[in-house]
């Protein structure tokens, strides 16, 4: 039986388990100023942070003057998984955290995120995090809208068997927040800084109801939280 006062606590990806999003901010920044569009990776994250590339195939054609082509769309994922493989880290204190969850919960966790799934599958392996995850990793990509709508937060909800009402969700961007409120769940605002993260003051006024900068801290604050009382 969980330790914890939820039945269930789903993961996003990118940001909370993997420091992935300066990596891959680098190739699409590359890309899309070859492009037209000059971008540093650090405003290609301000655009993009918590946004899936695909989903923003307008504002790319509209940046860029050209079409947003499925072979454009190839050869970004394979830039980018030759970074993820080659330099990816995990958020620090990410693997014990989920470890630790993992065993509090009897195993109800899943990974939800907005990525493609090669993209959370190479990642999870990469940190050692792929078989505590197994069967239980979800793009929003597969669905009919990912984030910012609940469909991955429910998928996941529903392959564990329980009531999202009853989950904690952890997030570090608006996105993905609002997502995660939409499916009914309780969000904790993961926000360790920097430009590839979303600010508290943003977590929280899209609805997350409790925020951290470490995640060695989770499993703590999961304990000590109720679903739905407002820290």
């Amino acid at each position: 039986m969980s330790r914890f006062p939820f039945d269930a606590v789903l993961f996003d990806c990118d940001g909370v388990l993997v420091d992935s999003e300066p990596l891959t901010s680098r190739v699409l920044a590359e890309m899309l100023t070859e492009r037209g569009w000059p971008l540093t990776a650090r405003q290609a994250g301000a655009v993009f942070l918590g946004k899936s590339v695909a989903a923003q195939a307008d504002l790319i054609e509209a940046r860029t003057g050209k079409p947003f082509t499925p072979a454009w769309l190839d050869e970004f994922r394979a830039r980018r998984n030759i970074a993820l493989e080659r330099d990816l880290t995990a958020i620090p204190g990410a693997p014990a955290a989920v470890r630790d969850i993992h065993a509090a919960t009897d195993g109800r966790i899943a990974c939800a995120s907005g990525a493609d799934l090669l993209k959370v599958e190479l990642q999870l392996r990469r940190i050692g995090l792929h078989e505590v995850f197994a069967g239980r990793m979800f793009s929003g990509q597969d669905l009919p809208q990912t984030k910012p709508h609940p469909g991955v937060y429910l998928a996941a909800a529903a392959s564990l068997g329980v009531d999202p009402t009853r989950c904690a969700v952890i997030e570090d961007t608006v996105t993905g927040t609002t997502a995660g409120v939409a499916a009914g769940a309780t969000v904790f605002g993961f926000s360790p800084g920097g430009p590839f993260h979303s600010s508290p003051e943003a977590l929280r006024a899209a609805g997350a109801q409790v925020i951290f900068e470490s995640m060695q801290l989770l499993p703590a604050l999961l304990a000590g939280h109720s679903p739905h009382a407002f820290a």
